[in-house]
């Protein structure tokens, strides 16, 4: 059976990003889980962060799950600093940890971002799809969404549930 799990990266717990994540996850019993509430230092050649909670946390995810999704708000044309400090961190899998890290190849990685306007700008997935591609996964997609008035548009959720529907007709 694919578990699939929704890595949240957005610095508000409770914000747009967690609507969205929150509608996707409750329909489909998927997992989460929020970066916020970890402490995730930044990358680093000499390793200096070996005692925080990234090796613990991908080391559960990779051995968990066969899905992940990263759902992110988008900053400055950009993925959110925090899932980009994560992102970062997998050099620890390719440098320190590398037999945790080739459990990634054959994984599945798709991405969600979150805005306040359905205007995502062209590239933005590029990071995304080139570090699947590089670690092995298979990219599955990604959608953009948004929240208007503190909730998800009914055109926002049946893009959700079109995007759930394509993942779990992939796996």
């Amino acid at each position: 059976m694919n578990k699939t799990v929704i890595i949240q990266g957005s610095s508000r717990s409770e914000g747009d990003t967690s609507k969205i994540v929150n509608y996707l996850a409750s329909k489909n019993h998927f997992d989460v889980i929020d970066l916020n509430t970890k402490t995730i230092g930044h990358y680093d050649y000499d390793y200096k962060n070996e005692d925080d909670d990234f090796i613990d946390l991908i080391t559960n995810i990779i051995n968990t799950y066969d899905t992940i999704i990263f759902a992110t708000p988008v900053y400055w044309y950009s993925m959110s600093g925090l899932l980009k400090v994560f992102f970062d961190r997998i050099s620890d899998l390719i440098r320190v940890h590398k037999n945790t890290g080739r459990k990634l190849r054959g994984k599945n990685m798709a991405m969600i971002s979150i805005n306040n306007h359905d205007d995502l700008v062209e590239g933005f997935n590029m990071p995304f799809v080139q570090s699947a591609k590089y670690l092995g996964m298979h990219y599955l997609g990604d959608i953009h969404t948004y929240v208007e008035d503190n909730r998800i548009p009914d055109v926002i959720k049946k893009r959700i549930d079109d995007f759930a529907k394509h993942i779990k007709g992939v796996l």
